[in-house]
């Protein structure tokens, strides 16, 4: 039985102030492996005091410093490895391929890239007579969910140390290994005592203080909408600022002249990867309406190649969905789809598994725009495809969301599918398949959020501009 420690605060690894403890339950058989105490709104202030106290010596911190620290870190993390792929299959139910090749390896692409960033930026630009710096904002709340959790941890720790910062980060309850295998990384690099600071805990109690927390300057958020909003709502009369990460319902425009026999299969790899909960998942499929049934059944035979099973077999590719309420979730979605009047042509069961939050990769067809599937975001194994009669109809379904995360265009016409992504409303845009970059902004319109993670653009976020004006 797994007992995570529930507060890293000052240097110190602390039992929490109260007594709420989560049992923590393998998605894949729904054995219960360990639990994890829950942080309180005192263990929060305690945290944050430490991260107060930390700020003025590492704000004053060299680049130098600050770059040797986050190798210390990059070094650590690869010495623990094969700890963060156990860790993330054991408690996501993330198939261990995945986890070795895509979760666990975030962590290292993150910290490179921020690296690299933060060796780049400019110390000091020259605008006429001012001079403008960047200075570390403060304080920072982190808060980070759990279907990438390394990932996101990671790209929100290493930019605020990479500015000069000081944290306390709330990961998800429902991933508390790697995140406390993190946080012993950081330890063994060396971070000042006080600059790192972690609380365990759920999103009413921790995350709800961390908002709230007047000495808290600056709060990265990522997760649902809903959840985004009401973290919004608790900073507002703090004026502090809010940089969010939310949730996506992402287009994938197949253009006529794109290669189908190529695109269709990768459109259903891309959808279904990470067992569909990733927040830019290309779940939504338009193709020219002359194609569709085609385009269905190719969707259909490449869905039921796909290996649904056992986690820890390297062969899977579609482990369990993370917990019983995304289960049950995905499923409520499912069968809306289904009596709204689209076709479901292939999954939405167990896949054939007799214990575990499976759900077998569903596609559906005749999908209309206003449909829930096509306007939801379900965070789980299902593509919805949406015909359309032409360039300005696909232009106009695929900005018909509240959402603006990401949009995928595929053509053999590079410049035509460059005029097409011009035109659409999401923060970032991929042209046939291409996968994202670790430097490159990271982040949405609209309800998917606002901020940039990542690179030098995710840095940048965790600075204040000031601006020094000579005579």
């Amino acid at each position: 039985m797994i007992r995570i420690k529930p507060c890293y605060i000052d240097g110190r690894w602390i039992d929490a102030g109260g007594r709420d403890i989560r049992e923590l339950v393998n998605p894949a058989t729904e054995e219960i492996y360990g639990q994890v105490a829950l942080g309180t709104d005192e263990d929060v202030e305690r945290a944050v005091a430490a991260a107060r106290r930390a700020f003025p010596s590492f704000a004053a911190t060299r680049r130098e410093e600050r770059l040797s620290l986050l190798e210390s870190i990059l070094a650590a993390y690869r010495r623990h490895y094969d700890e963060f792929v156990a860790a993330i299959t054991l408690e996501m139910g993330a198939p261990v391929t995945l986890s070795r090749e895509a979760q666990a390896a975030a962590g290292p692409d993150q910290l490179e890239a921020t690296i690299a960033a933060l060796a780049a930026m400019e110390p000091v630009r020259r605008i006429g007579n001012a001079a403008i710096h960047r200075d570390p904002i403060g304080v920072c709340g982190l808060i980070t969910p759990w279907n990438w959790p390394i990932s996101q941890i990671v790209c929100k720790v290493a930019p605020a140390l990479a500015a000069g910062c000081t944290m306390v980060l709330k990961p998800s309850e429902m991933t508390p290994c790697s995140a406390e295998l993190f946080a012993r990384v950081l330890e063994e690099a060396g971070v000042p005592q006080g600059v790192f600071n972690l609380v365990h805990g759920d999103g009413r109690t921790v995350g709800s203080a961390l908002a709230a927390h007047p000495d808290i300057d600056m709060l990265s958020f990522t997760g649902s909408t809903a959840a985004g909003i009401e973290v919004a709502i608790r900073a507002a009369p703090t004026v502090k600022r809010v940089c969010q990460e939310l949730g996506g319902k992402s287009a994938n425009i197949l253009l006529p002249d794109a290669d189908f026999e190529h695109a269709v299969p990768q459109a259903v790899a891309m959808c279904m990867d990470n067992t569909g909960q990733s927040c830019n998942a290309p779940t939504r499929l338009l193709v020219p309406q002359a194609r569709h049934d085609e385009v269905l059944s190719m969707a259909e035979a490449a869905a039921r190649k796909l290996i649904v099973g056992d986690p820890q077999d390297p062969a899977t590719e579609i482990g369990p969905l993370a917990s019983s309420i995304q289960f049950d979730r995905v499923r409520g979605h499912i069968g809306a789809g289904s009596r709204e009047g689209a076709v479901l042509v292939t999954g939405g069961d167990m896949a054939g598994q007799q214990r575990g939050y499976f759900v077998a990769p569903a596609i559906f067809g005749a999908v209309r725009p206003s449909m829930s599937i096509a306007q939801e975001e379900i965070f789980g194994p299902v593509l919805a495809v949406m015909p359309y009669c032409d360039e300005e109809e696909a232009v106009a379904i695929a900005n018909g969301t509240r959402y603006g995360l990401s949009a995928y265009v595929s053509s053999a016409d590079t410049e035509r599918a460059l005029r097409v992504a011009a035109r659409l409303r999401a923060g970032n845009v991929h042209i046939n398949g291409a996968a994202l970059e670790a430097s490159a902004p990271f982040g949405g319109y609209r309800q998917s959020g606002n901020g940039r993670e990542q690179g030098i653009f995710g840095i940048e976020e965790f600075t204040e501009v000031k601006a020094v004006i000579m005579v």
